[in-house]
């Protein structure tokens, strides 16, 4: 057999199991059909041959949940992420908005009032000093809340007496008032009547090809993003295929909706091909919103605002009805649930669908059969939760690097005792849970380098708090390469083709400048992919 590929003199981690290396990789057709020694390598006659000097190789990379059309949207706008003050914020916003006509609508996205000198949220007296003249709109970096100037919130008719209706939260000042932040449903006012700066289809292609080829710099082969028309972001994976098409699409895309639509129905032979590169995933369904604005769902108040507790989206009732009317479609239900009530709701809704379905005639099989229940977040976990949650068919998206920014205010927020169960990624994987490794991008980065640092060093970048915030909660460093590498597979049901470097599986693989594993945790951060290969392609 002659390979099209032949990897040879490098540290192969497989990453079938921790410690799993080869020092050669046969790529024919896509595939990986030699994982061997370089002396077993010889026996190969290749079309191409890299000499990898001694580098690290690792699958390639995934991000389990993101929001790809959103962080191609946030290209366009103020980018508010780097501001440590309301001041700050108001001086960025206000240089557009000398470059930007009168009455046209301004944008900033990012913003993080934790992060600011003094830990309040801008209200529309702030954002009226950089204009009375333009409509203006910042967005939080979790994107559950929004700040609009007076004019603004005049166009939108949002003023006194404004009924934000059932899962939205508008602010009133004293004299009734809107001060001007809104959260959660409440948000879409602005949404729906901001223009689309991807409507634009050049644009849009233009943008998503400079993502997507930033991605690949970072090593991510593989991204499940996700649709959330409450904020317009409106994925259509017809784009995807058409890059597809073309061979400029460098990362697989699975995309994830959140509407109810027919599954896809995929042969044996489409699942097998390695040039398959764009897919369906399943339906996604919000149970409550963020601990960064408050409105994420809790059993008891927040520590920092006594009173609030956060709300659910939905009745019991009308959640597992969601839940179960996704799964009855052939549908993986994909659920955002980050307070331990919203858990505890979904964890409901999951074993009530899966006695339903049962009692309908669904055999024990055919539910074994079917792709986990993704809990996405699932930020807050207690003992009993715990215990349900290892009786189900789920898997749990995570976010790791949520935590090198909550880690300063989470205390404040939830209190201690609380805390102590709060981004519990040891506990999970104590539990035999799979987690999956994701940004929640645009929230934080896509680089997954910097996920794996977050979830060995649970610190940011700058090693702080010293020692890592819980450190009983860190993950090894082989558990933190998996749950962005193999463990991503198990939640779309594809990991038998992709996640670790074996015969038979697709050649996504990453080369790395430094050996994960040799490397001290200070220095995982600072680890550089040196080149991306998808089915064999190189497309860095």
């Amino acid at each position: 057999m002659k390979l099209d590929l032949l990897l040879k003199n490098g540290n192969i981690y497989t990453m079938e199991y921790e410690g799993k290396k080869v020092e050669a990789l046969g790529i024919k057709d896509g595939k990986i059909v030699f994982a061997g020694t370089d002396k077993a390598a010889e026996d190969y006659e290749s079309r191409h041959t890299v000499d990898l000097g001694g580098k690290a190789l690792i699958p390639g990379m995934a991000d389990s949940h993101m929001h790809m059309y959103a962080y191609c949207q946030n290209q366009t706008f103020v980018n508010l992420e780097h501001a440590r003050s309301i001041d700050e914020l108001v001086a960025t916003m206000s240089i557009k908005a000398q470059e930007t006509p009168q009455g046209n609508w301004i944008k900033g996205v990012n913003f993080d009032q934790t992060k600011f000198v003094k830990n309040i949220f801008p209200t529309r007296h702030d954002l009226d000093k950089i204009s009375t003249k333009h409509p203006i709109v910042v967005k939080r970096c979790c994107l559950h809340a929004v700040v609009a100037n007076t004019s603004a919130l005049e166009i939108t008719g949002v003023g006194p007496g404004y009924d934000p209706g059932s899962g939205g939260i508008v602010e009133f000042e004293e004299d009734g008032y809107p001060n001007g932040i809104l959260k959660e449903q409440s948000t879409r006012v602005f949404d729906d009547i901001i223009p689309d700066p991807l409507l634009d289809e050049a644009q849009k292609r233009k943008i998503m090809l400079e993502v997507l080829g930033h991605m690949s710099s970072k090593g991510v082969t593989s991204i499940h993003t996700y649709a959330a028309k409450i904020w317009q972001y409106n994925e259509d994976i017809d784009t995807y295929r058409d890059l597809d098409a073309s061979r400029e699409l460098p990362v697989r895309v699975t995309v994830y909706m959140d509407e109810l639509f027919n599954p896809e129905k995929l042969t044996d032979k489409q699942k097998s091909d390695p040039y398959r590169l764009t897919q369906f995933g399943g339906y996604k369904i919000f149970s409550d919103g963020s601990l960064g604005s408050r409105s994420a769902a809790l059993y008891e108040d927040y520590s920092d605002a006594p009173g609030e507790k956060g709300f659910v989206l939905y009745s019991q009732d009308e959640f597992t009805s969601n839940v179960l009317k996704a799964y009855e479609s052939g549908l993986q239900p994909a659920i955002h649930a980050i307070g331990d009530r919203a858990l505890d709701m979904t964890l409901t809704a999951i074993e009530q669908t899966l006695e339903i379905s049962r009692s309908k005639g669904m055999t024990q099989k055919e539910q074994t059969n079917r792709l986990p229940f993704r809990i996405i977040h699932v930020q807050m976990i207690n003992d009993s939760l715990l215990e349900r949650m290892k009786k189900l068919p789920v898997v749990l998206d995570i976010q790791p690097i949520f935590l090198c920014t909550d880690y300063r205010w989470i205390e404040d927020r939830i209190g201690p005792e609380r805390a102590k169960n709060a981004y519990a990624w040891k506990t999970l994987k104590d539990a035999g849970l799979i987690q999956t490794g994701s940004s929640d991008c645009p929230v934080e980065s896509f680089d997954p380098i910097s996920g794996i640092y977050a979830s060995v060093a649970r610190a940011d970048k700058d090693g702080n708090p010293p020692g890592g915030y819980g450190p009983e909660q860190k993950l090894s460093v082989y558990e933190a390469v998996e749950i962005f590498t193999k463990n991503v597979h198990y939640a779309t049901g594809q990991q038998d083709f992709l996640g670790t470097l074996e015969v038979g599986k697709f050649a996504d693989i990453v080369v790395l400048d430094s050996d994960p594993f040799k490397s001290s945790e200070s220095d995982l951060k600072d680890i550089k992919v040196n080149q991306t290969y998808i089915a064999g392609r190189r497309v860095f």
